[in-house]
């Protein structure tokens, strides 16, 4: 062999050893607008980390939940980094399913994250899944059809206004309803606007005994005033509209209110995608009178599964993400309004931020009045607004979601959706030894 074929192959092995080292990273994520904007801008990451390459396996809500749940229980292994939210974290962090976030690197500034996000996300001192971005949940309405309606939206309203609006604002002959509420079955879709909902009526989940609740006049007065206002005020096929639907309907201008979660602010005022974009007012969710208001806590957060071979590069990948960088990236590219919101305190300190975002200080203010440890009027024995944080709640919670997603849909009274949510919650939680 002579020299020069020599220092070709030794060249072309060195090559290939290179190729070989690069970890593909599977990364589970939800079909949100928020996370198909960042898979666009990862070249901002792989330029950086020429060693790493990233595979995305994009999903709608329920399925994601399905698929992550079944995998990280079985120790799959399908996935290095999980899109996931404030009711997995703890319950997984404490089965040992999740990796610590314990090399994030020297500038990620931890304690830039807002403390009411970064505790829903921290087990026993550490943190085991990083934001994405965080919401609450509020009003978002049309100014304009408001104004027609001759009413003016309160910074604070009542469901009793909100249900005088909504009727007033329905024009079937335009195709506009009043209001746009979730009715796709989950714990995570309509369950997580009812249960939040419900807190403001006075409502639980649970007595502190862990009795199921739904044969008591405040769910009752919860799912009539939601059904009856569906009925008189909402869209066709209610039942099957979730936060990508109801976000669709709201673009397209056909829908006068919309109450759900904050992050929607910045794709229902982008004219890129909003034909009302210029016409969108905020309010904080509605309440009775009762001291709850109906606004949520949640965060989709970035983790990382046990089982993975790959804990370094996923690490780095979750750092980058969920950085003060990739904001500035975000709003370099796309404009600070559509940064992702709710995670970092120093986002609301930035005065380009609060100009472009005129919703920033609700946002901040629903996320703020979000108390996971008192959710609700009455005590209860669980922590989680719009979720009852047990493992069991997955599924009891989906199941519930299926009975008020069919009374929305009229194939059952609200009377039979409540008997058998009371049923199947008692037995599930008698068997899961709650209840003694």
């Amino acid at each position: 062999m002579n020299l020069r074929t020599f220092l070709l192959g030794t060249c072309s092995a060195v090559v290939i050893a290179g190729f070989a080292q690069a970890e593909t990273l599977t990364i589970a994520t939800v079909n949100n607008g928020d996370m198909v904007r960042m898979q666009g801008l990862t070249d901002d990451f792989t330029k950086a980390n020429p060693d790493i390459q990233l595979e995305w396996v994009t999903l709608e809500e329920n399925v994601l939940r399905e698929r992550v749940t079944t995998d990280i229980a079985t120790k799959g292994g399908q996935y290095d980094v999980l899109t996931i939210g404030t009711y997995e974290v703890p319950i997984w962090a404490k089965q040992g399913w999740l990796l610590p976030l314990d090399k994030l690197g020297a500038d990620y500034d931890v304690d830039d994250l807002l403390p009411a996000i970064r505790s829903g996300l921290t087990v026993d001192g550490k943190l085991y899944a990083a934001p994405f971005y965080g919401e609450s949940s509020f009003i978002m309405y049309r100014k304009d059809l408001m104004e027609k309606a001759g009413l003016t939206m309160p910074d604070a309203p009542t469901w009793e206004f909100i249900g005088e609006a909504a009727r007033k604002m329905t024009d079937r002959a335009a195709d506009i309803s009043g209001i746009c509420l979730r009715g796709k079955a989950g714990w995570g879709e309509n369950m997580a606007f009812l249960t939040a909902t419900a807190n403001a009526f006075g409502a639980r989940w649970f007595d502190e005994n862990w009795k199921p609740q739904f044969d008591q006049p405040e769910w009752k007065n919860t799912l009539d005033m939601y059904v009856k206002l569906m009925n008189d005020a909402g869209p066709q096929g209610a039942s099957s509209n979730g936060f990508n639907e109801n976000l669709a309907l709201f673009q397209q201008g056909k829908c006068g209110m919309w109450i759900d979660a904050t992050v929607a602010a910045s794709f229902v005022t982008n004219p890129k995608d909003s034909t009302v974009a210029d016409k969108v007012g905020f309010a904080l969710a509605p309440d009775t009178g009762l001291g709850k208001r109906g606004n949520w806590l949640w965060a989709w957060s970035l983790g990382i599964p046990a089982g993975t071979q790959k804990a370094d590069a996923a690490q780095k990948f979750v750092s980058w993400a969920t950085s003060k960088h990739y904001l500035d990236l975000v709003a370099e590219k796309e404009g600070w309004a559509n940064v992702p919101p709710g995670t970092r305190s120093s986002l609301y300190a930035n005065p380009e931020y609060q100009k472009a975002a005129p919703f920033a200080k609700m946002t901040l203010d629903s996320i703020n009045a979000a108390d996971p440890t008192k959710p609700t009027v009455k005590p209860v024995p669980y922590v989680g607004v719009q979720f009852v944080a047990i493992p069991e709640f997955q599924g009891i919670g989906t199941t519930v979601g299926q009975l008020f997603s069919a009374a929305l849909a009229g194939q059952m009274s609200v009377d039979d959706a409540l008997a058998q949510a009371q049923q199947v919650t008692t037995r599930e939680m008698t068997r899961g030894g709650y209840i003694k």
